[in-house]
């Protein structure tokens, strides 16, 4: 990580200065492909929940199939009816179905991800209703340890950027752009240690 934290301390002074306040980074590790599946249902369960709630709702999916094996044709032998009685809501229940329908039919590419481009990879999860360019995001991030993304979208994000760089309004994409391009060809690690900031005084 000594080199990653190097690009930072000269190409920008101040997210380097998270580092320096006891912010912390940690080699991004890819999960194996066969993990992907359960990732993104994962993702999908929690969306707009809190980790408590999450954590709760997700003890009780995972015992709707035999030894928690959560696999694209365990999850289709599931009604969505029999999903929601566990707490998951019924956009989610039908965004769940709608994942595995779609590695069933091959529409999710993902022994092919290793070799695409994030937008690649992005385009390809998107497709499933579901799915947004948010969880997507999280994916190349946190699933396949992908180094050079940041999530537009993320309020997390924003609100580290706008305490760190003092910004009074939502900065522009163009003023967010003009910071986070600095970051390349580590902008993961950047977003790690904007969210971390949040966190320190």
């Amino acid at each position: 990580m000594r080199k990653v934290k190097q690009h930072f301390k000269v190409s920008d002074p101040v997210i380097y200065s998270v580092i320096k306040r006891g912010g912390k980074l940690e080699q991004l590790k890819p999960i194996d492909k066969k993990e992907y599946f359960f990732k993104l249902v994962r993702e999908v369960v929690y969306q707009q929940l809190s980790g408590k709630a999450g954590d709760a709702i997700y003890s009780r999916f995972e015992l709707l199939f035999p030894n928690k094996k959560i696999i694209p044709d365990n999850v289709l032998k599931v009604t969505t009816q029999e999903i929601r009685k566990v707490g998951v809501s019924n956009a989610k229940a039908q965004y769940i179905h709608n994942l595995a329908q779609a590695v069933v039919d091959r529409r999710l590419r993902f022994q092919d991800y290793k070799k695409m481009s994030n937008e690649e990879v992005i385009e390809n999860l998107i497709q499933v209703k579901g799915v947004g360019r948010w969880t997507a995001e999280m994916f190349l991030m946190f699933s396949m340890g992908r180094e050079d993304v940041f999530s537009y979208g993320d309020v997390g994000l924003r609100n580290g950027l706008m305490k760190l760089y003092g910004f009074k309004d939502k900065p522009m994409l163009e003023e967010v752009e003009k910071i986070v391009n600095k970051w390349s060809p580590y902008k993961t690690y950047g977003c790690l240690l904007l969210w971390q900031s949040l966190e320190l005084d």
